[in-house]
């Protein structure tokens, strides 16, 4: 019986340890953040791409944390800014970081990356982003495969565009029966796009099968839900990064 209490203890103590080893790993590993290459809305002629503020307000949570950040694109290179405002100390001092200006400014294409390396894959916003995210295959493969190894996938704003055809090993949607949030049909009235862009996201989730969830015009609103980490719109950028630093932490 001694023997067996012993043995029993064993097993679990290599079991913890591994655990504990696992997520270590997982805690040292990289951050893939994804930004559009699209520079046009639509027809109108008007500017967008990415917006500073939702990249430079989550890298500041994590990158501040220690974790290292990684930028691809679907078209790899320099991706168009939208929403350039200095003003931001925020965005000032991600601009400013010649490391990660490089970085951003030299964006992988999808080809060049290796899921395995990440333990997270966020995905930016900016208009753009609806219409270069939703249907491309290899961003979607590496989302599948970094949630499939226990990672967490994130948006913020129009980047859970990115998540709509995103499908599991089991042929099932990432959002489907998951609470889910971004961009709303209320705020894209709001900006005058409903006509604009070529679905609206709040729509698109909920035929994917998610459970969206909103706040009122332009609040802070961020939603997790089995390591999936969604936010609403701009203002929900830094509560974006904190989420993705707490559940990396767990």
């Amino acid at each position: 019986m001694k023997k067996l209490a012993v043995l029993i203890l064993a097993v679990f103590t290599i079991g913890f340890v591994n655990s504990q080893t696992k997520k270590s790993k997982n805690l040292k590993k990289k951050i893939l953040f994804v930004i559009t290459s699209h520079d046009k809305k639509g027809d109108t002629g008007e500017n967008t791409g990415y917006y500073l503020g939702e990249v430079s307000h989550p890298w500041e949570v994590l990158h501040k944390s220690g974790f290292e950040i990684d930028f691809v694109s679907p078209k790899g290179g320099t991706p168009p800014v939208d929403g350039f405002d200095l003003k931001d100390p925020v965005n000032k001092e991600f601009w400013e970081n010649k490391e990660y200006k490089t970085k951003i400014d030299h964006s992988l294409k999808p080809s060049q990356v290796n899921p395995n390396d990440y333990s997270t894959i966020f995905y930016a916003g900016g208009h753009g982003a609806m219409w270069d995210f939703a249907d491309n295959t290899e961003l979607a493969k590496i989302a599948a495969t970094i949630y499939e190894n226990g990672g967490i996938v994130a948006g913020v704003c129009h980047g859970p565009a990115g998540l709509v055809n995103i499908k599991l090993y089991s042929g099932k949607y990432l959002v489907d029966g998951k609470k889910i949030n971004a961009f709303t049909n209320e705020e894209e009235s709001e900006v005058k796009l409903t006509k604009v862009v070529p679905f609206l996201l709040e729509e698109k989730l909920k035929e994917r099968g998610a459970k969206f969830e909103k706040s009122g015009l332009w609040q802070n609103h961020v939603v997790t839900d089995q390591r999936v980490i969604t936010g609403q719109n701009p203002q929900s950028a830094k509560g974006v990064g904190e989420a993705i630093l707490s559940a990396l932490k767990k």
